[in-house]
């Protein structure tokens, strides 16, 4: 199937939302320099992070030793990606310039033969490129690549880029048909090497990604084979185990995956690339293997907030339908991929089933990895908390109740900041007679064929008008409709200039296609009812049989128990729920919809066993959105409630 659309650039799209401004500009103004002030270690009572101090050691401007995980790097990767992100919404002439002091010394830690990675050229120069599987060589550069694309497009700026191009060369000069025919432990490499193709033009950096891709499972017993041959490993008693084949994804060649198995954030990475590589070259039997691992994850293993990787042994997915809200993994990073993979979908097949999920991610799964003030973080993403339980005892320690500070493995909090400032890369695609709105967001477009200004009230209320200016008259506009909106249901109406379009027929896979001789002034006016909607799990979730979640919008929503008396286990939903959005206009919630839920708390003996039935008595109940909780203290959470028949 042939690529439908390009990417739309950062550059092109300036967000002007209610809801997304405001976290970006908590990204740009907040995060971003607290972020730089940790890679500096000048940040008391959170994780050391050593970041920067490695690259200027490497560089032989400091001395010292390393520290760190072996993939260090990326954190400073992942910061300088977001930053040149950020220069496209406020410009900022000094951050550009301890940006550029930031790539200065980076040039100077690459090796004379294009080799660029602090760990290994400050500890141990001698194992360069000897374990693939655990010291993230590979990653490390893609995570690179990426920030040295950005930084480019947003500034004009080529030195990262060609260092990048050189780390890239030297690379290429080791692997691949007829060298060492080696594969990334940790998949990212392929992403950051289809866009220095894109940038460059230079075939050669795609072929190499599509190299690492295609090589990966045709010798299942690669990373065995390395360790046998190298006689050492990196991470002791606790290293991979390289035969778990299904953790690295190697267990088969990607053509023949079928489910999404082992570490989700690697997964999901190489299910990014692959993607990626099926829309650019049409390959439609990539593509098919996309689709078929995407339709495993989010119908099998996905949880309600777009969470993936359900179990902490290994990060990983585990098998269809094991999904517990209380041991719940769901990596920060994995959401992000997530989105990652089903913009790269969409660029090959408007389906709206890809639109769904990215919205998912974007309202749900990434930004409940962030504190509210924007300095605290969460690695791990669970739907049930207890404290004095969770984070506490055996097999819920890594559930945190509360976001701390830092990570001494900080891949996520990165991560957030590359998203959210290049948010307005997923809004659009435009290909050679439509373009693609693929979210609600209100924003000010500057595409190839139009001009378009969005107003939203989305999340909260459901009314977004687009503004159309065309520059060439004939192109077909094609709005993605959510998934939840049902046109009956849920009123769904839409204007052109003032009056109804009939769209029963207009809308396919999720998308309204209206396609007319535009003038300019055309406006279009979407809107729908917001109703609190009770949604079940499949019988096969064990955890949330008799469970009920609630959502309104593409928003999910939890119980804390801050908002109700200290115990949520104790509270039930009524079948038929009587739920109302209220707007929270005060304390650090304040600017959120809230549900009031009328509700019962079951009260019991104070026997730990008892032949006493428990009572029952009516209550108001509170639920705010999955993403703001763990802002007010420690407390009990929960998204999926007992329902009371």
């Amino acid at each position: 199937m042939p690529k439908i659309a390009d990417e739309v650039t950062v550059k092109q799209v300036h967000i002007k939302d209610d809801f997304w401004s405001e976290i970006q500009n908590r990204i740009i103004n907040v995060v971003i320099p607290f972020q730089e002030h940790v890679l500096n270690d000048e940040v008391e009572g959170v994780a050391k992070s050593h970041a920067i101090e490695n690259f200027r050691i490497a560089a032989g401007l400091s001395t010292g030793e390393f520290y760190g995980m072996v993939f260090q790097d990326s954190d400073v990767a992942k910061w300088l990606e977001g930053v040149a992100y950020s220069l496209t919404v406020k410009p900022d002439a000094a951050l550009e310039k301890r940006a550029d002091d930031i790539i200065y010394i980076i040039e100077k830690a690459q090796q004379p033969d294009g080799y660029l990675n602090t760990y290994f050229t400050i500890k141990e120069p001698e194992h360069r490129w000897q374990n693939l599987q655990e010291c993230h060589e590979l990653y490390c550069a893609g995570h690179m690549m990426e920030a040295a694309v950005a930084y480019y497009q947003a500034t004009g700026k080529d030195k990262l880029l060609h260092v990048m191009e050189r780390m890239a060369d030297h690379i290429i000069s080791r692997f691949g048909e007829g060298k060492e025919r080696g594969i990334p432990g940790h998949q990212e490499v392929e992403i950051g090497l289809m866009k220095l193709y894109r940038v460059t033009g230079k075939e050669k950096y795609k072929d190499m990604a599509r190299f690492f891709l295609e090589e990966r499972g045709k010798n299942p017993n690669y990373f065995y084979e390395e360790k046998q041959k190298r006689g050492w490993i990196h991470f002791g008693q606790y290293g991979m185990d390289p035969l778990d084949t299904k953790y690295a994804q190697v267990y088969k060649p990607i053509y023949e995956q079928d489910k999404a198995v082992g570490h989700a954030v690697r997964a999901t990475y190489m299910y990014t690339a692959m993607a990626d590589l099926a829309g650019e070259d049409n390959d439609e039997k990539l593509y098919q293997a996309c689709k078929r691992l995407w339709n495993n994850i989010v119908n099998q293993r996905m949880y309600l907030t777009g969470g993936i990787g359900s179990t902490t042994d290994g990060e990983a997915f585990s098998e269809d339908y094991d999904l517990p809200n209380d041991m719940a993994y769901a990596e920060t990073c994995a959401s992000i991929a997530m989105v990652f993979f089903a913009k790269r979908m969409l660029n090959i097949e408007a389906d709206g089933t890809y639109a769904d999920i990215m919205e998912r991610e974007l309202y749900n799964g990434a930004i409940s990895g962030i504190q509210l003030d924007g300095k605290r973080y969460f690695y791990v993403n669970p739907l049930e908390v207890q404290p004095g339980i969770s984070g506490k005892v055996f097999g819920y320690r890594h559930v945190l109740p509360e976001r701390p500070g830092w990570y001494e493995c900080a891949c996520c909090p990165t991560n957030l900041v590359r998203l959210m400032t290049s948010l307005s890369a997923y809004a659009w695609s435009e290909g050679k007679d439509t373009i693609y709105s693929h979210l609600f967001m209100g924003q000010e477009a500057d595409l190839e064929k139009a001009k378009i200004q969005v107003e939203s009230r989305y999340p909260w209320e459901g009314k977004v008008v687009y503004h159309v200016s065309p520059k060439q008259s004939d192109f077909t506009l094609a709005i993605h409709i959510p998934g939840y909106i049902k046109i009956k249901e849920h009123h769904l109406q839409v204007t052109i200039n003032g009056e109804p379009v009939c769209i029963e027929d207009a809308i396919r896979k999720g998308y309204l296609y209206i396609n007319q001789i535009w003038r300019e002034g055309d406006t279009i006016e979407i809107t729908f009812d917001m109703p609190v909607r009770e949604v079940y799990a499949n019988n096969k979730v064990r955890d949330d049989e008799g469970c009920v979640a609630l959502m309104r919008g593409p928003i999910v929503y939890c119980f804390e128990g801050v908002d109700n008396d200290g115990d949520v286990q104790s509270l039930r939903i009524p079948e038929n729920v009587k739920a109302e959005a209220v707007l929270c206009k005060e304390g650090k919630l304040s600017g959120n919809m809230l549900l009031k839920v009328d509700g019962y708390r079951i009260h019991t003996s104070d026997a730990l066993y008892s032949e006493e039935r428990p009572t029952k008595e009516k209550e108001t109940l509170t639920a705010i959105p999955y993403y703001a909780w763990a802002n007010r203290g420690e407390n009990q959470m929960r998204v999926w409630m007992h329902e009371l028949s």
